[in-house]
């Protein structure tokens, strides 16, 4: 997919604190170059990026809605068989039921917010003021929906080859393997550090290492804050009520900017 060639008047409304405003070529062309597409229908994106609650505000009606809910219907469905197809292909050997666990962690609403909260999608969403005030940037269901639009959209712009490049990039890759030990050990999934773990390895980089950084609020509402390095340097910082899930939330950051800056590569 190719994020060189951009559209110099491309630009898209983005609400911040209630009220709308233009977003230049520049945060297009960051968005595109993250997700490794460069978009020949820009308007996809733009309708892939907006809530209902914005479309409500202006008006927009059927037929020509201007939300992402048809679009992150076909994205649903995009990202089911695609994640179906990659683990048959990739596991042979496992039952139907395992192959369905898998998958089922993939396409889930938490893992798919997790992507797009890896890909920093809450900050480029069209909202409504009354979910721009509600915090909807970081709802774990706007955010899995938003992902499935954007996935929609790479489709409908480029075929299901595009869209197979990005979901097997963003939202496979880097978790798979320890997807699949967990199925084997038959523990929950979602192990951000097996998953950067995993990562590291087969870049030849070295162990991860966890630290605490900070300790915030009282005992019975403790908020802690990891950083994880690697080789002396820090890769991200994560927050959590615990230290595991600090540690799980460092991880997951680090799995995001290590893919995004392979991907610039």
């Amino acid at each position: 997919m190719d994020s060189s060639a951009h559209s110099p008047s491309t630009s898209i409304d983005m609400p911040t604190s209630g009220e709308s405003r233009a977003v230049d070529a520049t945060a297009i062309q960051e968005l595109e170059a993250t997700l490794q597409h460069h978009f020949a229908n820009s308007g996809l994106l733009s309708r892939a990026l907006t809530h209902s609650s914005l479309a409500h505000e202006r008006g927009a009606a059927e037929p020509q809605r201007e939300d992402n809910e048809t679009i992150e219907f076909l994205g649903d469905a995009v990202v089911g068989m695609v994640a179906a197809e990659f683990v048959f292909r990739r596991y042979p050997e496992l039952s139907e039921g395992a192959l369905t666990r898998l998958r089922g962690a993939l396409v889930s609403r938490k893992h798919l917010a997790e992507v797009a909260e890896g890909l920093s999608l809450g900050k480029y969403l069209l909202l409504g003021r009354g979910e721009e005030r509600s915090g909807g940037r970081m709802k774990t269901a706007l955010l899995a929906n938003a992902m499935e639009a954007v996935i929609g959209a790479v489709y409908l712009d480029a075929g299901l080859e595009g869209a197979r490049r990005l979901i097997e990039a963003r939202a496979i890759a880097p978790f798979i393997t320890a997807l699949r030990e967990q199925l084997t050990a038959d523990a929950g999934m979602g192990d951000f550090k097996s998953a950067l773990q995993e990562f590291l390895q087969a870049s030849k980089q070295g162990q991860p290492e966890y630290r605490i950084t900070g300790e915030t609020g009282p005992d019975h509402r403790k908020r802690f804050v990891v950083e994880v390095r690697v080789a002396g340097d820090a890769l991200a910082e994560g927050e959590g009520h615990t230290r595991k899930h600090a540690e799980q939330d460092a991880a997951r950051r680090a799995i995001g900017k290590l893919q995004t800056a392979r991907q610039a590569e």
